[in-house]
């Protein structure tokens, strides 16, 4: 019988710094937990509605189902984020939070809050709220931040104070003219750090429909997600190669130009993954779930572009000498064909083909048919049992020789 533990996020964050919608990092969401199976049900984002759903609570998994599906639907519909977070109350212990850009954020069900407004004239506000329903409404700049401990948690008895902190910090950056999804990750360094509810989980940016989708969750049931305040990555910073700790510790400089590599922790990987500069690269992998080859993907991707532009010929270049280096497993190489590059949103997707029968890498592409060495290979295989039969019998064949030679 397989157990699952149930799991909540015990910290949701909703930021708008721009509720116009016209800021591409205008607004952003996200979850962790000390708790494990952090994954992804707990920050559901919309790309084609700009909103996201945010879920804990005491209750167990399938109110919390409930309410996520309920909460969706009447966010589809057009109501408010009022209104579409107020179906929490139908389901003891369950905790929902919603929001986007242009809709404002609203918490319904079982919660600890503060509710943060900050006015045109610099004015922060930062009002506690306590279960039932508390929205920060559309058109105004603010946050909703809600923490508690998990049990268990080192430090437990500290979410009070950190809830409290978390939301002047995350006035004070938007007063100060911080986008949101750089304000989410300095609020998940401050709770994780200062509150220890630091597994990932992750983060939406809500305007331009970016996610950090599975990089922070657990891999593996009944497990935590990634530390949000541990190294998470070393990067170049001039050419922009990475790799992923552990495997970290063991570079110092980069091996392509010899730069000393910065360490990247995961708060600031999270912001930097749904921030959108002149300089970043989307990259959306399709076909498979193998594990890694997402990471990989999009570093190489990253690389590429940086140094070639958004080329598909060179990006399946590149993608095809990571195959052939075994750095990707269980892909068949890719052509440009299968590469689609939106470079007015600086996107790429790549379309991979799982190889069959469990293979990592593809077959060689040799000058002779793959038949003629299937027949070498019997071949061999005969010659090689004959070789064994007379080594095990050598003795008798021996004796049995020199009496016919006698």
């Amino acid at each position: 019988m397989l157990v699952v533990n149930t799991s909540a996020a015990t910290c949701n964050i909703i930021i708008i710094t721009d509720p116009t919608g016209k800021d591409p990092n205008g607004a952003a969401g996200g979850s962790m937990s000390f708790a494990e199976n952090m994954f992804q049900s707990t920050f559901i984002m919309s790309k084609e509605h700009h909103f996201t759903v945010l879920s804990g609570g005491e209750g167990n998994q399938t109110p919390r189902l409930g309410a996520i599906v309920e909460t969706i639907k009447r966010l589809n519909n057009g109501e408010s984020a009022s209104n579409a977070a107020s179906a929490a109350s139908n389901f003891p212990g369950i905790r929902i939070m919603c929001g986007g850009p242009t809709i404002g954020a609203a918490v319904g069900g079982s919660f600890d809050v503060y509710v943060v407004t900050v006015d045109d004239d610099g004015t922060i506000t930062a009002t506690p709220a306590s279960g039932g329903l508390a929205s920060l409404p559309p058109g105004k700049k603010g946050a909703i931040i809600h923490l508690r401990n998990t049990h268990g948690n080192p430090l437990y008895g500290s979410a009070a104070t950190v809830r409290r902190d978390t939301a002047i910090m995350i006035g004070k950056m938007i007063r100060d003219g911080y986008p949101a999804t750089e304000i989410l990750g300095a609020s998940f360094e401050m709770v994780a750090k200062n509150a220890g509810e630091k597994y990932g989980g992750g983060g939406n940016n809500l305007v331009s429909s970016l996610t950090t989708g599975d990089m922070f969750t657990p891999s593996k049931l009944n497990t935590t997600g990634y530390p949000m305040d541990e190294p998470y990555s070393k990067a170049c910073p001039e050419c922009g190669w990475s790799v992923s700790f552990p495997s970290g510790e063991n570079y110092h400089t980069c091996p392509y130009d010899g730069t000393a590599l910065k360490t990247i922790y995961a708060y600031d990987l999270l912001a930097s993954s749904i921030t959108v500069t002149k300089n970043s690269t989307n990259v959306y992998i399709y076909g498979t779930d193998n594990a890694g080859v997402s990471g990989t993907t999009k570093e190489i991707v990253q690389y590429s572009v940086k140094q070639k532009g958004y080329n598909a010929a060179t990006i399946a270049s590149d993608i095809n000498k990571a195959i052939d280096n075994s750095y990707l497993l269980g892909v068949n190489y890719i052509e440009p064909k299968d590469i689609n590059i939106v470079e007015s949103t600086r996107s790429v997707g790549i379309y991979f083909n799982p190889l069959p029968n469990h293979r990592s890498s593809p077959s060689w592409n040799l000058p002779i048919s793959s038949s003629i060495l299937d027949i070498i290979g019997s071949i061999q295989t005969a010659i090689g049992l004959i070789l064994i039969i007379l080594v095990l019998f050598r003795s008798t064949l021996f004796s049995s020789f020199n009496k016919n030679r006698r």
